[in-house]
């Protein structure tokens, strides 16, 4: 009687503090909302920078009542350790089904809820499982600093828990042999679902899962002590267990059974699922983790990934949606602080990448050096020896690697398929390729064709389609030209210090990660701050806080810019030429170039033999218009083959925004170039503005 009035008052006094808890942190997050919805209806301007957000509202989206996203389908997802650990435990007596999530997914109550609902007949047997759930949960949350920081593999923390706690060798560890299968099985789906969807917890998210974890580990405590001190002939065999489990060298059959259970080979080394997953542990904080790879995959499209090695040794990673026997090919290229993310993250519909595809063409999906994994020939090269390198290197080193690479491969593969294909010659390949870049691959781009022409190498383009590019920023915001005079004047002393602009530490990473999420549960502070983004670069109404959720900002790695690539920015803008790096010195320039000055590469566009197709946006504070018709003055009266259009977009609406408009115009350009025919240039009339 006396125990039954303990649990109760303990049930009661801890649904009441979890619920107070709950509230006051909501109420919190509703007083951070309601703050940013006040500042962000006393900012100026605010109704033109928030049009890339799409359907946002001021107030706050929860991710649902306690252990948000812990429950689907009646498995654990808190993390990975703690999933392994739910694949082998008995769920069987638990009802999972409950509660509504605003976002329109199901989303259970908290355990604590749940276990109310079973019967009262088997209190003893409920008790003991709820408890020991809780601390296995209480226990992995511990020891996941250690586990990380020291390395531990799962299989022992699994094995070490599973040798003390007695009461889970039957129902926990030990399990039957025929549920093998659909273990893995299940593994193997988890797996697939983690990787392929965004399972992502914010911030809020976490602190909320926190604070009731230990609200739950610490009336656990309480709950055994109290039942410990009503029941003293229960504590005296527990003591006396304790004491003879570290006794006799431990022969009895329970623990037989225990080691028998818990073999190497059964924990992964047979199943590549379970393998893959420990491998993958450092991806349990539920960060956005997904790859390119991953989102070409779910969608059903086929994937190559290729690794290029340039000439002064940084390894780069060219993706691939591959048609092996197209005799048309399209190389993508992305801009300054982007990845190839960026041509697929808009799904089969919105993404130009899939668009080509669908048209037949076998799609190259170019990465440019600059990631915070350093990824080079040589492993232990240092962070300023890495990032020293300026948009001369993306032009001259990065895109010839790649596009040879591209070469050889579907050299190799059409004479395989297609053995009547003759050797060809330089001005004569057996595929056409064109070339889409955005921004900073846009300005690459002709610095790798006018640097091939200059050394009278095959550049092997057939048409390039610049999307908004870089070369020319003396028209651009206030806020440019500023930190144009603050990286010419500072630059020396900076660059040593500061050799790259990137987020060092997988700490910081992750917290980046999650923020971004909390920026979408709160929509009031997400319009706050990409009202200020937008404020940065001049009004530009990109869906900023949309792009810094894209999984490729993640906390295992993430690009990064080089100081000199943003130095030659400010270079460009102050010199109003688009030209090739200035070494700071007429002798260091005389030596790379031949010449006091770096190369005005305006000055060479006489020399580009394929067509251009410059496309601009009037809404771009970035890369404004007028810039864009530079290339285009430039260019035709260089007498090259170019065509320019302008459409209502903002920078970042090129690649991450959902634009049919631009997506069949891009279309309309790349068709213009038949896969075995000559070349020619055809005025298209579309939406917007289109000059031939």
């Amino acid at each position: 009687m006396m125990q039954r009035f303990v649990d109760n008052v303990l049930a009661v006094t801890k649904e009441s503090v979890k619920t107070f808890t709950y509230e006051s942190l909501n109420n919190i997050v509703r007083l951070i909302n309601g703050v940013s919805a006040l500042l962000l209806a006393i900012l100026p301007g605010k109704a033109n920078v928030l049009e890339g957000i799409h359907g946002w509202e001021l107030r706050p989206t929860f991710r649902g009542p306690r252990f948000p996203r812990w429950m689907e389908s009646g498995v654990s997802s808190f993390n990975q350790f703690i999933h392994e650990l739910s694949l082998d435990s008995d769920t069987s007596s638990v009802d999972y089904s409950s509660g509504e999530d605003s976002d329109g997914n199901i989303s259970p109550a908290s355990l604590s809820s749940q276990s109310s609902r079973v019967s009262g007949g088997s209190t003893s047997y409920k008790y003991d499982r709820w408890w020991t759930s809780w601390i296995r949960c209480s226990l992995l949350c511990i020891l996941f600093p250690v586990k990380i920081s020291l390395g531990i593999p799962l299989r022992l923390l699994q094995s070490s828990y599973c040798r003390g706690s007695k009461a889970s060798h039957v129902s926990g560890c030990h399990r039957p042999s025929r549920l093998h299968s659909i273990k893995k099985v299940q593994a193997l789906k988890d797996h697939i679902v983690h990787f392929a969807t965004d399972r992502r917890r914010g911030v809020i998210e976490d602190l909320h899962l926190a604070t009731e974890i230990l609200i739950e580990a610490v009336f656990d405590v309480v709950h055994k002590a109290a039942h410990l001190l009503l029941s003293p002939s229960e504590a005296f065999r527990m003591v006396c267990s304790l004491f003879s489990s570290h006794g006799g060298g431990v022969h009895n059959d329970d623990n037989s059974i225990m080691d028998a259970s818990f073999s190497t080979d059964t924990l992964g080394e047979n199943d590549p699922a379970v393998t893959e997953r420990n491998s993958s542990f450092h991806q349990s904080l539920n960060t956005d983790a997904r790859t390119c790879q991953d989102v070409i995959t779910e969608l059903g499209y086929p994937y190559e990934a290729i690794h290029v090695i340039t000439a002064d040794g940084y390894v780069l990673l060219l993706e691939r949606i591959p048609r092996r026997d197209a005799r048309k090919a399209v190389y993508l290229q992305h801009g300054i602080l982007d990845s190839s993310m960026g041509w697929v993250s808009n799904g089969i519909v919105g993404s130009p990448a899939f668009a080509a595809y669908d048209q037949g063409y076998d799609v190259f999906l170019g990465n440019f050096r600059g990631l915070v994994s350093r990824e080079h020939v040589d492993k232990n090269i240092s962070s300023r020896q890495y990032w020293r390198y300026s948009m001369n290197e993306h032009g001259t080193q990065d895109i010839p690697a790649m596009i040879e690479k591209i070469h050889e491969v579907k050299t190799s593969e059409l004479r395989l398929s297609q053995p009547d294909v003759e050797e060809e010659s330089n001005d004569d390949q057996t595929y056409k390729l064109c070339a889409i870049c955005h921004s900073l691959g846009g300005a690459a781009i002709l610095m790798y064709v006018i640097t091939c022409r200059i050394e009278e190498k095959p550049h092997r383009l057939s048409r390039l389609v610049l999307l908004s590019p870089a070369g020319f920023h003396d028209d651009s915001p206030l806020v440019f030209t500023v930190v144009e005079h603050l990286l010419l004047l500072l630059g020396p002393i900076l660059a040593p210090i500061v050799p790259g602009l990137y987020i060092p530490t997988r700490f910081f990473r992750m917290l980046f990660n999650k923020l971004a999420r909390d920026l979408h549960n709160l929509p009031a502070v997400g319009g706050l701050v990409q009202t200020l983004m937008s404020y940065g670069v001049g009004g530009d109404s990109s869906n900023w806080v949309g792009v810094l959720g894209l999984p490729h900002y993640n906390m295992n790695d993430m690009p990064g810019v080089s100081f000199h690539v943003v130095l030659h920015l400010a270079q460009m803008k102050r010199a109003r030429k688009f030209r090739m790096y200035d070494y700071g010195s007429p002798a260091a320039n005389m030596e790379v170039y031949g010449s006091p000055e770096p190369f005005d590469l305006s000055e060479y566009y006489g020399l580009i033999n394929v067509p251009v197709d410059l496309v601009a946006g009037r809404k771009d504070k970035v890369i404004r218009p007028s810039m864009v018709r530079k290339h285009y003055k430039l260019l035709k009266d260089s007498h090259a083959g170019v065509s320019y259009n302008e459409f209502e977009y903002a920078h970042l609406d090129f690649t991450f925004s959902h634009r049919e408009e631009l997506l069949a115009y891009v279309m309309s350009r790349l068709l213009l170039v038949e896969p075995q025919g000559s070349q020619r240039i055809v005025t298209s009339k579309k939406k917007g503005q289109v000059i031939d």
